[in-house]
């Protein structure tokens, strides 16, 4: 391994530990390792796609531990939302193994706007601690989820901001049980979307490995350690702010990492 390429990994264990803190309390950590994956690193888009779910897989599993650990890990009445992601991941990824990702992307940067004016519109609906959440109905729940794992399993990028708006402004949870959920749901399907771009030669093990240690460290420190900072709701939501600003920023060729 020539020093160029040591430089390469070093920061991408450290842009990854960035995108592993960021999906734990907020979401498009992707944004920031398919950057790295495809501008610095090379990789095609489609295998970009595939070796990103390495760290994703890893990154979930050693938040949802730190999450479990503080105890705030709590599945009740969440089966039917994993079960449903999951029929939609596993679509998603069959469709990003054999069409391009570019038609998606271009519909991605709108979905950002929209979704930068949802979290800027009444704050307060973000911020809330309700006593006990509210079932979503069925008839919203199943094609949302659907819709959700389709997306997530197709490219991943931006998955947990929208995961969050449903949890939040639809069934009522507080922004810390909704980050907690999601991080648990996207580990899930993520080994069902892994096991597929496996399958399809689109991983690239090596590099997904050393940027998976970087997100599995950033999520599982800050899921151990978020939850007992003050007014943990109000930071989340600041950053989702931030991020969804970027991500339209970044999506409009305005900034590029």
């Amino acid at each position: 391994m020539t020093w160029v390429e040591v430089w390469q990994y070093t920061l991408a264990i450290a842009g990854s530990f960035l995108a592993g803190a960021i999906n734990t309390f907020a979401g498009n950590g992707s944004l920031i390792t398919l950057s790295i994956l495809t501008d610095m690193l090379g990789l095609p888009g489609n295998i970009a796609n595939g070796t990103n779910r390495v760290g994703i897989l890893l990154q979930s599993a050693a938040s949802s531990t730190g999450f479990a650990r503080n105890k705030i890990l709590s599945l009740a009445g969440s089966k039917n939302v994993i079960i449903t992601t999951i029929i939609g991941a596993a679509a998603g990824v069959y469709t990003a193994t054999v069409v391009s990702d570019k038609q998606f992307l271009f519909i991605f940067k709108y979905l950002m706007l929209i979704m930068l004016v949802i979290i800027l519109v009444k704050p307060e609906r973000w911020l809330h601690s309700p006593a006990e959440k509210t079932p979503i109905s069925p008839w919203i729940s199943i094609p949302a989820f659907l819709a959700l794992g389709f997306y997530g399993g197709f490219i991943q990028m931006g998955m947990g901001l929208f995961f969050l708006a449903v949890l939040v402004l639809v069934g009522k949870y507080d922004i810390l049980q909704a980050n907690v959920l999601k991080t648990f749901v996207i580990m899930i399907y993520t080994v069902v979307v892994l096991a597929i771009f496996t399958f399809k030669g689109l991983v690239d093990w090596k590099t997904g490995l050393i940027m998976a240690a970087g997100q599995a460290l950033g999520g599982y420190l800050t899921a151990l350690y978020g939850p007992r900072w003050p007014d943990i709701n109000v930071w989340a939501y600041r950053l989702l702010v931030i991020l969804v600003i970027f991500a339209v920023l970044h999506a409009f060729d305005v900034i590029n990492f």
